[in-house]
């Protein structure tokens, strides 16, 4: 018996690993995106001070310049480091945090604080005409309604992106990866 349990264990062991990992894509029936609670553990891709624009900006106080952190899910982070490009399912969570320089014993710079809102960039040509769709979650972990094609996100990113549809640029690392495989856009290579 012991031994019937340990194969069927292994058998099992076998099954899983096989299998691709869980996508952090997912919706809702009715098309929402579901928050990934876990996007802090994703690839840290970089952060910028004061840099916020788009739905954000809203949120940011005029007194204290916002971080953006930007993280991207592991495997399309993997899939870009060998390829340049971003595939399918790509997920960019954009978090955006206030900022304070006085604190404990800190008495100049900036360092981040509370979140001011969270907002995804998605690559779904199966579900956006686009390809690529943004959604807004606010401070909030509910699921989030895409942002319609008429904002400013769409057109901006699109004509300012460096790697299809994103702003590589401010991604160190991922600049000089998509340089040395010849993907960067043409209205950005010939910056």
């Amino acid at each position: 018996m012991k031994t019937k349990l340990m194969i069927a264990a292994a058998l099992l062991a076998m099954t899983h690993a096989g299998e691709a990992p869980r996508s952090a894509l997912e919706f809702t029936k009715d098309g929402q995106l579901v928050f990934p609670s876990d996007y802090r553990e994703w690839v840290y891709l970089s952060s910028g001070l004061g840099m916020t624009y788009g739905p954000a900006k809203d949120h940011v106080p005029d007194d204290a310049p916002a971080f953006d952190n930007v993280f991207v899910n592991n495997e399309s982070y993997r899939r870009f480091v060998e390829t340049g490009t971003w595939p399918e399912k790509t997920i960019f969570m954009l978090e955006v945090r206030s900022s304070a320089s006085k604190g404990s014993i800190n008495n100049g710079g900036h360092y981040q604080t509370g979140v001011l809102a969270v907002e995804a960039e998605v690559k779904d040509s199966t579900r956006f005409p686009g390809k690529w769709a943004f959604f807004g979650f606010g401070k909030a972990m509910n699921p989030a309604k895409q942002i319609p094609t008429t904002a400013v996100c769409y057109s901006c990113h699109a004509a300012n992106g460096a790697v299809d549809n994103t702003f590589v640029q401010f991604y160190p690392t991922l600049l000089e990866v998509a340089r040395k495989k010849g993907t960067l856009n043409a209205s950005f290579a010939s910056h």
